[in-house]
């Protein structure tokens, strides 16, 4: 069946019943993008592989029912994410622990899914899996020591056991869709509350979000109205807070929190003279003193740092004209601080701050580096890594080696708007956000010293990521120029395999 969209005709529906293919391979379906309907009830097949419907993003209902099968890979349905419906009816599953994903993908998913039976072994038989209380008991293993939760035994005991493969795995889900779209994020705490600060360009706003503890979900506190804000960044003052909103027309400003008033108001300008294009806004301390610099992509404005004074924040240091920089990065090097500003006219520069005169200074260059759009720091294991996002061309992660930072890996991203280090729960990670393809999560390989593709998302022209942990839960924002602002939660999940 076809739809019409425009004056073009997509194939929306397909419907494949009584064939005899014995299984669905990785994405099958991927020439026919524009489904919205998938019927393969009554086929012989016995296994689902990974990405099976990879590329299907439209898709919103899938019927497998009255097949024969006998294992669905663990990310069979990846990239499903407009998926409102699947029906797995008439296919008898062997519930053991290596259906143990499965069973946590159905407590999760935000889509309805039909009753899934389970034909074995004998304690599940003829129940289904949807309501099934927990695979903790089960997902164990017998030796001398009797039933033992591998996960949990103590070397102490005397007995070690070797795991041939991981025993958990990470991963992110979608926990919130905000409708509306956005460029850049920040997040802050205050008072034992999680905030988050939204720039939204088209909609004129910074808004304000708080971690709801008893709903489990981001919602809206208050707004703060400009002109084409860019940037809102959140700073913290003994018990006062500040968000700086950088905006494209009509001069950037500084907002308060008052407490009577329970919202954020005007607490000063900042001069038009200095910000004329502001990208980027980087707080930092130096010697208990608190700074932050604005970043101007404009030929006629100013890359400034700004200093609080105990009344107010002035202009501290006009760091160069005439460069169009795009982000600013403060970083420790060795125990001292540093600027390193990314610019479309010219190489990264790192600046460092001169105790005597009280300034940041040129210190040296980036070689090699041209049309770098941010440069991000990260530590792992106690070294020093920067990652540098290029719209043209290969971005890089680089490491510090006492000396220079050094190429450790090229990350191929055409396209790419932002390269974003977090990490959750010892894990480390890079988010790529491109215009032009999937965005990708990388994951940091101990063994190799270097970053994995690790999961695809889909966000429309992403455009900033940024880490939020709260209530002992993990969750990364992605910002979005085109679409909407996706909230993505960092899962582990017990594979029990």
């Amino acid at each position: 069946h076809c739809c019409i969209i425009g004056h073009v005709q997509f194939v929306c529906i397909l419907s494949l019943v009584n064939g005899t293919f014995p299984e669905i391979k990785e994405r099958m379906f991927s020439h026919l993008p524009s489904l919205q309907l998938l019927l393969l009830n009554s086929n012989s097949f016995t296994i689902i592989r990974d990405d099976a419907f990879g590329g299907l993003f439209h898709l919103e209902y899938l019927f497998i029912e009255g097949n024969k099968i006998e294992t669905i890979s663990r990310n069979a349905f990846r990239g499903l994410r407009d998926l409102t419906h699947l029906d797995l009816r008439g296919n008898k599953f062997e519930c053991d622990c290596k259906a143990k994903w499965l069973f946590l993908w159905l407590k999760m998913t935000n889509s309805s899914v039909s009753e899934v039976l389970c034909v074995g072994p004998e304690d599940f038989q003829d129940k289904k899996l949807n309501e099934a209380s927990s695979f903790d008991d089960e997902c164990t293993t017998t030796g001398i020591l009797g039933k033992v939760d591998l996960g949990k035994l103590s070397q102490d005991q005397g007995v070690r056991f070797y795991r041939f493969g991981p025993v958990q795995a990470n991963d992110f889900v979608v926990h919130q869709i905000l409708p509306y779209q956005s460029v850049s994020i920040d997040t802050f705490n205050s008072k034992n509350d999680v905030y988050v600060a939204i720039a939204q360009t088209s909609m004129e706003n910074c808004m304000v979000l708080e971690w709801d503890h008893i709903e489990k979900n981001f919602r809206s506190y208050d707004n703060i109205t400009g002109q084409s804000i860019v940037g809102c960044k959140a700073i913290l003052i003994d018990d006062q807070v500040f968000v700086v909103v950088a905006q494209l027309f009509g001069g950037s400003h500084i907002y308060k929190y008052e407490e009577s008033w329970t919202k954020f108001v005007k607490f000063q300008d900042i001069e038009v003279s200095r910000i004329s294009k502001p990208n980027d806004i980087e707080l930092f301390q130096i010697e208990s003193e608190t700074f932050f610099v604005i970043a101007d992509s404009s030929k006629a404005g100013l890359t400034t740092v700004y200093k609080w004074n105990n009344k107010g924040f002035y202009s501290y240091q006009s760091l160069h004209e005439w460069f169009r920089d795009t982000d600013a990065e403060f970083v420790d090097i060795d125990g001292k601080s540093h600027l390193i500003l990314s610019s479309r006219s010219q190489i990264p520069i790192i600046l460092q701050w001169n105790k005597s005169s009280r300034k940041f200074l040129p210190h040296s260059e980036i070689p090699n580096m041209e049309d770098v759009l941010a440069v991000k720091s990260f530590q792992i294991q106690g070294s020093l890594y920067i990652s540098l996002t290029r719209f043209i061309g290969d971005s890089r992660v680089m490491k510090w080696d006492s000396k220079q930072f050094v190429e450790i890996q090229a990350v191929p991203s055409r396209g790419a708007m932002t390269l974003q280090p977090f990490s959750f729960k010892g894990h480390h990670y890079l988010a790529l956000g491109s215009d032009y393809t999937f965005s990708q999560i990388f994951q940091w390989d101990e063994e190799k010293s270097l970053f994995q593709i690790f999961k695809e998302i889909y966000v429309q022209a992403p455009r900033s990521f940024t880490a939020v942990s709260t209530d002992q839960r993990d969750f990364f924002f992605a910002s979005s120029f085109k679409g909407h602002t996706q909230i993505f939660e960092h899962v582990v999940v017990d594979l029990s395999l």
